[in-house]
């Protein structure tokens, strides 16, 4: 292993170590008062909006916000960029119903779903979401074993189990407060000691600063001697950027992971604040993985030959001194532990409200058990995260299809759950149910026409059903379902 490698595994396993350290010392500080379930998963509900931004930014930057863009610009150029700046338009614009998750005494989005739409909407909402979660959490091992892999020359499969046993530690010890704490450091990592490594990078006397790079970029070829276009903003396409908007602003209301974080803040106004931080952060922090992957295809010699699934890695170890390199595959690392620990966070909250404590606990609450049922599924989560690893490739299209799955059907049932009042219960199970296979037939059987994300068309979809069966069934007498009960602010 080369000095710059052994320097660049320290700092990523010190950081690590670091991360691990803070659970610990969450668990210990928490062990002195009597916890609940809730206390455990939800941080007892007390963040205020900066620490909720920050919990939102490292919870939705992972594996295909950092790895995952800078291997896109071999295809997208400048314009891969565009599946993070969409994030941020997604944060902003769903602030306006932020303040709605704090104030509906649910701390799940099935929960949510039941209390307006019943059991039957109740249960295919909670295993939709859970197994999106199972995937979402499969992409973050997945990037986070390609640094290591990258750097330490580790065997893949090697890097996915040292990554799983470091993501369940954390996570399982301390529970969402270490999440929280542990994310305040992950966003300085990722933002700040990312962005100024991209600097660095820039004007190493290889790449000779910005404009050296982007006159160079601009006569980069493919394999086939085409012109890469690298310097695109837009060859991504118009229909794909407005899909990754659709995609955003549809998942983040039906993402456990960010709902959670909606639910845990101390108050309405702080949620809608800490999303709207959130989503300016992620917009002006979406260039910054795009630059070091342009920097690789540009003057790393046989890199664009292809797409490369390691570019932000070996860009980095290329272009950068060992500790700058090893500061930026830890905001990497930082990226996506904090993903898969909010995955794993969200797995366990939902598996524990929604389908332990009703279904298999007759609706008792018992927080001692919860906790350690929670803990259980967490490991679970972790394992079963690291098989999809394994066994996958591309960490965007693993995301995307977790995306699809959870909220193609359940969106169209949530929005109007909060805002229609004549919907009824019957239409909301069909809109679900409609949604998913939508967006199934669109990946699968139409092979994603345009490029247009497949949450788009099962949306519209969902809301066509939704709005239709409601009609009929007040056509025929049926009530309107019973609406969701919101605390004052």
């Amino acid at each position: 292993m080369q000095d710059k490698q052994s320097t660049a595994l320290i700092i990523i396993m010190l950081y690590m170590a670091v991360t691990i350290g803070i659970g610990f010392f969450v668990s210990w500080r928490n062990s002195k008062k009597d916890q609940s379930n809730e206390d455990f998963l939800m941080a007892g509900k007390s963040l205020g909006p900066v620490v909720l931004a920050a919990t939102l930014f490292a919870a939705n930057t992972g594996g295909a916000s950092t790895t995952g863009i800078a291997t896109n610009v071999f295809q997208y150029g400048l314009s891969a960029s565009w599946y993070v700046v969409a994030a941020g338009i997604g944060f902003v614009l769903v602030s306006f119903i932020a303040p709605y998750f704090r104030r509906s005494s649910a701390t799940t989005v099935p929960q949510i779903i039941k209390m307006r739409y019943g059991r039957n909407s109740h249960i295919i909402t909670a295993i939709t979401s859970i197994a999106a979660l199972f995937m979402a959490t499969g992409a973050q091992i997945l990037a986070t074993a390609t640094v290591i892999n990258t750097v330490t020359g580790f065997d893949f499969n090697t890097a996915a189990i040292i990554t799983t046993v470091v993501v369940i530690g954390y996570t399982m010890i301390g529970g969402f407060a270490s999440v929280a704490a542990a994310n305040m450091m992950h966003v300085s990592f990722i933002t700040v000691g990312m962005t100024a490594v991209m600097f660095i990078i820039v004007n190493n006397p290889a790449v000779g600063g910005f404009a050296n790079l982007f006159a160079t970029a601009r006569e980069v070829v493919g394999p086939t001697g085409e012109n890469l276009n690298l310097l695109s903003i837009t060859k991504v396409g118009i229909p794909t950027i407005i899909g990754y908007i659709a995609m955003y602003f549809m998942t983040f209301p039906t993402g456990q992971e960010i709902v959670q974080t909606f639910c845990s803040a101390k108050d309405g106004k702080s949620a809608m604040t800490g999303s709207i931080l959130a989503g300016l952060l992620s917009a002006a922090y979406a260039i910054v993985p795009a630059i070091i992957g342009l920097v690789g295809y540009t003057f790393i010699d046989g890199f664009a030959s292809g797409q490369q699934t390691t570019a932000l890695a070996q860009t980095t170890l290329t272009f950068a001194p060992g500790i700058a390199a090893g500061i930026v595959l830890a905001a990497v690392s930082a990226a996506t532990i904090s993903s898969a620990s909010g995955n794993m966070i969200g797995t366990a909250t939902m598996f524990t409200n929604d389908i332990f404590r009703p279904y298999i606990n007759k609706g008792i609450t018992d927080d001692k058990k919860e906790v350690w049922v929670s803990r259980v599924v967490m490991i679970i989560v972790g394992l079963v995260g690291m098989i999809i690893a394994i066994s996958a490739s591309n960490i965007i299209s693993v995301m995307m299809g977790a995306f699809a799955l959870r909220s193609a059907g359940p969106f169209a049932a949530f929005i109007c759950g909060l805002f229609y009042k004549n919907v009824t219960q019957n239409a909301g199970f069909i809109s679900i149910i409609a949604g998913i296979v939508m967006a199934g037939l669109w990946i699968y059987a139409l092979n994603t026409p345009w490029g247009l994300n497949s949450m788009v068309p099962g949306g519209i979809v969902a809301f066509i059903v939704i709005f239709l069966v409601s009609y009929i069934d007040r056509k025929n007498g049926v009530e309107p379902a019973p609406p969701i009960e919101l605390d004052a602010e």
